[in-house]
Parts: C-alpha cells; structure tokens; sequence
C-alpha cells in the first residue's frame, strides 16, 4: 500500500483513524439531511408544524387519538416544491374526538375530552371533497393519529417541531460562522500582512469588541435590529470574528516572513495575491478548529436568545423557544417536554465539539 505523503491526506487518515470524530461527523450529516427533508419527515406537515390540538395539549410520548380531518375551504397557492421544503401554508384542521356517528346529511362528532362527555358538533357533506357518499367521510377524513413524542402545550406535534426546529440551529451556525469567518479573516490577515497603523487600529476594534460581553452585545445588536430570524444570524455572526481574526493576525505574521512569500514579493506579486495565494493557505488549519467551537457557540447563543424571547419569534419552531414554552413542566410532572429539546442542544453542540477535538489532532504536525 502506497503510503500518503500529502499532509491533507495525512491529516485525513488521521481523522478517520478517530472513533469520536468520525462518529459525529456522521451524525451531523445525518443531522442536516433531517434539516433538508424536514417536512418530509415531519408527522405535520403544515407551515412551521404549528397544527394545534388544544384539547390533547401535553401528552406523553406515544399517545393516540382518532382526529378528524376538516379540508381547508383556500385554496392551496404554494408549488408542490415550495411545500416540500416549507410545508403547507393553508392546510386542514384537525380536530381530535371521542366518537363519531354518520347522519344523512354528514357526520356528527363528539370532540375529544379527557374528563367525560364532550362538544357536539355536525359537519355536513359538502365540506369533505374527496367523499362520494357520507360512508366515505371516516375513510378519507378520519385516522388514528400517534404523537411518538407526545404534544407540546398548545398540542401541537412535538416531533415535528423537533424536526423543523433543527433547521434553526443548523442554519444559525452556518451563517454565523460564515460572517465570523468573512469578516474575521479579511481584518485578521490585513493586520498582520500590513502591520503598522493598519494594525493598531483593527487591534483596537479587537480589543474593543473583545471587552463587551457576547451574549450582551448580541442582545444590543439584535434589539437595535430588530426582533427576527435574520436578525439573529447577523448579531451572533458579528460577535463571533473577534477570535478569528486575532488567530488568523498572528498566523498571517508567522507566515509572512517565510522565504516563499518573500520570493512572491520579489516576483512583482500584488497584495491581494500573495495573501490569498500564498499566505492563507497556509495559516487556516486553526481557524478551521476554532469554526467547529464557533459553530457549537453559535447554536448555544441562539437557543439563549430563544430562550430569553429575541431569538427565532414563534410560531417558528426553535429548540430554545420550546424549552422557554415548557421548563416549567420540569417540575408539573412532564419534564420531557423540555428535556427532549435540551438534549438535541446537547447532542448537536457536543458534535461539533467532538469534531474540532478530532481536526485539532488531526492538523497537528506534531504528531
């Protein structure tokens, strides 16, 4: 077997070789197919999975009810690829029941009620287009429906949630650590290639931005904003350079003095060239460890600001909107209600620590 004598085939081998790693390299990449075919996935498939069941609210896991379908009288606008990725905008109500009975003119239900005897309601034929005859209405309309993890407390599906609500972490993480690389790279490499004033003054904004407390400055920057989804990936992308910046600075400082980029300079080559051509490449194997922790930071400021109420507004599904919406229940009885959504966090910030572990040893030369 011919042995690997480039050092990224060296540190690849390096990283296969760690169980962890590549254990939470796969389970990320199961992660974001999840976030991609969410709706798919999902048991309630309505825009944001914010279909309520107000009558079955805070239900254990694997709970069942028979519901009834009531078909939206709006026409569905949206493209079927629109819906596949956002889920339905105008979609059925569902109402959960106790028993139903088939009269001449339709269906009569009686809603669900835990506690005895509940609401009586009749709908008529023509508001089920799919039914020929009355008979058709249970076959069509009427299903026993299964909560795997049971119903938050506005009942809604608490796994659908679960499962749309990744999307917010992940897509977090990704941007913010975007923006943090962008702009955290462009200043860091301008400081140490240029030196002189050119650096003392981004140090300046370093040190300034480094002395404000993070969860602070991103609460400031996103009131300043605005309370929103976007909102929220700029504030915590814009708080996360200051680290890169300071890393890829000194790199950039260690590498320019190599006999490479002193041979470039003699060559004629620009700025921009010997920076991006010669000396970046050259100096990025900690920002890509520090992007995994950015990454894990990143999920953890969001599920904070959701927490607190700035983050993701509802009734957009977050991880850290659903344990705001249910941490109370810790103590009446349901705590899974907001352990489920505490321990995606977990999992998925543990993730991305485990893997920047893994790159960490994997691009040390020492070893």
């Amino acid at each position: 077997m011919k042995k690997a004598t480039s050092l990224s085939r060296i540190a690849l081998q390096k990283f296969k070789r760690n169980f962890w790693g590549v254990f939470s390299c796969c389970f990320l990449v199961v992660c974001v197919l999840t976030a991609i075919f969410a709706y798919a996935l999902a048991p309630d498939d309505s825009e944001n999975a914010n279909q309520m069941h107000l009558s079955i609210h805070s239900k254990s896991p694997g709970f069942q009810a028979t519901v009834l379908t009531i078909p939206s009288k709006v026409p569905e606008e949206s493209s079927s690829l629109a819906t596949f990725f956002m889920g339905k905008k105008n979609t059925a109500s569902e109402v959960p029941i106790n028993s139903y009975s088939l009269t001449s003119e339709g269906i009569a239900i009686e809603e669900y009620n835990e506690e005895g005897e509940g609401l009586q309601k009749e709908y008529a034929l023509d508001q089920f287009p799919k039914a020929v005859s009355v008979e058709d209405i249970p076959k069509h309309y009427i299903a026993n429906t299964k909560f795997l993890l049971g119903t938050d407390k506005y009942g809604r599906d608490l796994l659908s949630r679960m499962l749309i609500g990744i999307r917010i972490s992940l897509s977090i993480g990704f941007v913010a650590v975007f923006i943090s690389l962008i702009t955290g790279i462009t200043l860091g490499a301008m400081a140490g290639y240029f030196g002189g004033k050119v650096d003392a003054a981004i140090m300046w904004l370093i040190n300034v931005t480094w002395s404000i407390p993070t969860l602070l400055l991103v609460i400031a920057i996103t009131l300043a904003l605005g309370k929103g989804f976007w909102q929220v990936f700029i504030a915590v992308g814009l708080t996360m350079w200051v680290e890169v910046a300071r890393v890829v600075r000194g790199q950039v400082m260690s590498v320019k003095r190599m006999q490479y980029v002193t041979a470039a300079t003699a060559l004629g080559f620009g700025h921009f060239r010997i920076i991006s051509k010669h000396i970046l490449p050259n100096s990025l194997a900690p920002v890509i460890i520090i992007s995994a922790a950015n990454f894990a930071a990143a999920i953890l400021i969001e599920s904070g600001l959701s927490f607190l109420g700035i983050g993701a507004q509802p009734p957009m599904p977050s991880w850290g909107g659903i344990i705001k919406d249910h941490y109370a229940y810790i103590i009446l009885g349901k705590p899974y209600l907001a352990l489920v959504p505490g321990v995606a966090i977990m999992s998925l910030v543990m993730a991305f620590m485990l893997i920047g572990n893994a790159l960490r040893d994997a691009l040390d030369v020492r070893n």
